[in-house]
């Protein structure tokens, strides 16, 4: 492996002098010397693919691959059928450019377009966009899209995941919109704080349900007050959970968002993953990004195109209502092929499994002396109280192959149970906690 330039020596002398010129030094001739770099870059030589193998392999050994994890906290590892890998792997779809040229687009247009229609009946709602970056930036895009003239407040509760809220403070800080926290108890949104809190300037209110801690919210009662406030109501879901609770939409939910991760994309590091937005059809126009709508052409035969686009290169820009310039649609592809090979009794398979196991699992810790801090209804994570340190109880764990929780202090670890934890591997855990 020598160098980036494609070009031979002698093509570059024949491109040199068809230009006039006689040599590269005599092309950047005009740039003073002072400037230039001299002696070369200060960077190793290149290696050869054998030796760039070697040493990538080297420094990926450094990652430590757990074959038993019980940590979620907004990323979560869940089985991914193969077929799913399969498919997005078709160069195709993995290689497809970003579909402007409709009549060239068709394949990918349609994939987008069965993906929001998978994510409506998910949701509930009447309009998916075609994804956003993550479930951060949805649930910011969503807030943002409930702005009115007269409305720029908006609450959010603080039992939100503590990324989202970073992301969402950022968004508020640049749009101008005032961002207040709604408190908490018992790990839950304070609805009487909600009630005082709201008021002719809220624009909207966001919960997560199931929220941080993993606890379901009062998301009946919450919406009621919002809707009786005149704001509109934003709920940030977890899909796999969508498989036995009430959707957004039977919450009386404007705006479903959430993080699309745990439908066929894997933890890897991190990303890239896929934020969904769904909502009421009132609001189709304030949806962020781009729609995919399906068509007829003038010989009848169906066909996908760009339906709507809010941002600013499509419209006049003082009337944009988001900068997101693009949607993840290998991603988004990923969660449709997903969805389709599980179905909806697969997906209420999954999300039976993660609820069944988590609540299996609390009750052997509550037994070895752990208290349990989520006091109504938990979907698959819960958090876990204990005089001995949280530190402690997790290096047990690793030391044996098993990523525990996510620690929140010194003595609270947030627990996760999906369909890959099987019950051998719960008890082999709480068993190791046991002798911590």
């Amino acid at each position: 492996m020598g160098n980036y330039i494609p070009g031979t020596k002698q093509e570059q002398k024949e491109m040199l002098a068809e230009i006039g010129f006689g040599s590269m030094e005599e092309l950047f001739g005009h740039i003073p010397d002072e400037v230039k770099v001299k002696g070369g870059l200060k960077i190793p030589e290149g290696m050869s693919e054998l030796e760039v193998r070697k040493k990538v392999t080297q420094m990926a050994e450094k990652n430590k691959v757990f074959p038993v994890i019980f940590r979620g906290a907004g990323a979560y590892r869940h089985f991914i059928p193969s077929v799913v890998k399969s498919v997005i792997s078709k160069e195709n779809l993995l290689t497809a450019y970003t579909p402007y040229q409709a009549e060239i687009s068709q394949g990918i247009l349609q994939s987008i377009f069965e993906y929001q229609t998978m994510i409506c009946e998910l949701t509930g709602m009447d309009t998916s966009n075609a994804s956003v970056y993550d479930g951060a930036t949805a649930a910011a895009e969503g807030i943002a899209m409930c702005r009115e003239r007269k409305r720029k407040k908006a609450l959010i509760s603080e039992t939100t995941d503590p990324k989202v809220l970073e992301t969402v403070k950022t968004y508020c800080f640049g749009n101008g919109m005032d961002l207040v926290m709604l408190p908490s108890k018992d790990g839950l949104t304070d609805v009487d704080a909600l009630r005082e809190l709201i008021d002719d300037t809220t624009a909207c209110v966001y919960i997560q349900h199931p929220n941080y801690y993993g606890s379901l919210e009062d998301a009946q009662a919450i919406g009621e007050i919002v809707h009786e406030a005149g704001a509109k109501y934003i709920m940030g879901v977890n899909p796999i959970s969508l498989g036995i609770i009430k959707t957004p939409k039977e919450y009386g939910a404007d705006v479903a968002v959430g993080e699309g991760q745990p439908l066929g994309l894997p933890l890897a590091f991190g990303g890239p993953y896929v934020g969904f937005m769904a909502c009421v059809s009132a609001m189709t126009r304030k949806l962020p990004g781009r729609i995919v709508g399906q068509t007829t052409d003038h010989n009848g035969k169906v066909g996908y195109v760009l339906t709507l686009q809010a941002r600013e290169q499509h419209i006049r820009r003082e009337k944009a209502s988001s900068n997101i310039c693009s949607n993840q649609a290998l991603c988004a592809l990923a969660v449709g092929v997903y969805l389709a090979s599980v179905g909806g009794e697969g997906l209420k398979n999954v999300a039976t499994q993660c609820t069944s196991k988590a609540h299996y699992m609390a009750k052997e810790l509550e037994k070895a002396g752990y208290q349990i801090e989520n006091k109504g209804e938990y979907f698959h994570e819960f958090v876990t109280v204990s005089d001995v340190p949280s530190e402690k109880v997790l290096n047990a764990l690793e030391q044996e192959g098993i990523l525990g929780g996510y620690p929140l202090d010194e003595h609270r670890i947030l627990w996760c149970c999906t369909e890959m934890n099987s019950k051998e591997d719960i008890d082999r855990a709480v068993a190791i906690i046991k002798e911590v």
